[in-house]
């Protein structure tokens, strides 16, 4: 399916370059009118129906389950940060002393401190996989260094597919074949990635797969989503909620203290998880997610760059191989000797909205832009390069 432009969905003006849905995305129509129907919902209480805190949660729970193909959804829990979900995986694993713990090289620190914990707690230690000095094949060299650095001493693997600064590929049907050698898990932070970019839990088959719902996911600011494998089907939540309980839908019964979780991740989901706002308006999101597709926006996202990509480069940026990295989010290395901060404010006064990430400038796209909101981002740097 070939996409067309969407930006009459969303409400950007038209002398705003936003290319940092990365950071947060902008809601489309459908989301903002979800929002406010749970608004009235809220400012009409007595229309609320015991079946409102559980049914549309099921919905949005199949939906996710859907878009990254898991069987079931009993294995998705609705959670309100990638730091909730990174801290429910570590609440679940115990290390001997000596085990080591694999992070990638400036990973997004949700997915940082806790290990650091858990190695503490463990006296295991936490080994990171440096990014190659090295622009000749950075991507390729950075895999081989992931899969070395695995061995009979890690017990755990904790990256994203992508990474978040600079779209970096990452070769995860490998790396979850040598976890599997050595018995460790496999813990994704699919924040980046999962909703512009194909995944799949059947093909990767991730012990545990975080993701972070207010950007390429189009939910609002606090909500997330887990996926849980099998190792995680008896664990402990961090709080229990009288909703992740057997028999929770029948409030007259609720004193009747039950001590069954209902089936596999669901005793992982974060209380009051029922959010009338946020629930409707994450339906809305992921429904018109799964209508474009994440194949067609990945490739409508190629299409509007590589005119751009191949400018920057010939100005003396340089940008990782197409095939080794995401085209809805790419990362410009910038020339060191730089002015970034002159930069900014230049980007700034034209109303142009990118992410900086050390020497990188974070480029990220989606159906609302356009090859030509390029080029006001060209005409800027080309002051600088």
């Amino acid at each position: 399916m070939l996409l067309q432009d969407q930006k009459h969905l969303f409400d950007i003006p038209q002398e705003t370059t936003y290319l940092n849905i990365a950071s947060q995305s902008p809601s489309f129509k459908a989301v903002y009118q979800a929002g406010l129907e749970g608004l009235k919902q809220k400012n009409r209480p007595y229309t609320i129906k015991n079946s409102d805190y559980f049914d549309p949660v099921s919905e949005l729970k199949k939906l996710f389950a859907q878009l990254i193909e898991a069987e079931d959804y009993n294995r998705i829990a609705t959670i309100p940060s990638v730091s909730y979900g990174i801290a429910t995986v570590a609440n679940n694993i115990k290390l001997n002393p000596g085990d080591e713990i694999l992070i990638i090289d400036e990973q997004f620190p949700s997915n940082v401190y806790s290990w650091q914990k858990l190695a503490e707690t463990y006296n295991a230690s936490l080994k990171t996989v440096s990014t190659p000095k090295t622009k000749t094949n950075r991507a390729l060299l950075w895999n081989e260094a992931i899969l070395n650095a695995i061995n009979s001493k890690t017990a755990v693997v904790a990256m994203g597919n992508i990474h978040w600064s600079n779209g970096t590929l990452f070769d995860l049907k490998s790396i979850r074949n040598k976890t599997k050698d050595h018995n460790a898990l496999l813990i994704i932070d699919g924040s980046q990635s999962v909703g512009a970019l194909p995944f799949s839990v059947k093909e990767f088959q991730p012990d545990a797969l975080i993701c972070a719902g207010y950007k390429w996911l189009f939910g609002p600011y606090g909500c997330a989503y887990a996926y849980y494998g099998d190792y995680f089907d008896n664990g402990s939540p961090l709080e229990e909620s009288w909703m992740h309980r057997l028999n929770s839908e029948n409030f007259a019964g609720l004193t009747n203290y039950e001590s069954q979780y209902k089936p596999l991740a669901n005793r992982y989901s974060v209380g009051e998880n029922g959010n009338f706002i946020y629930v409707k308006m994450q339906i809305a999101a992921l429904k018109q997610i799964l209508e474009w597709t994440p194949k067609a926006i990945q490739n409508y996202c190629k299409s509007i760059s590589f005119e751009a990509v191949e400018t920057l480069e010939k100005l003396g940026c340089h940008i990782e191989d197409s095939n080794y990295r995401t085209h809805h989010l790419f990362g410009i290395e910038l020339p060191n000797d730089l002015d970034i901060k002159a930069l900014q404010q230049d980007l700034a006064n034209e109303n142009i909205y990118v992410s900086f990430r050390g020497n990188f400038i974070r480029i990220s796209c989606h159906l609302f832009n356009t090859s030509k909101d390029f080029e006001p981002l060209i005409t800027c740097l080309s002051k600088y390069l």
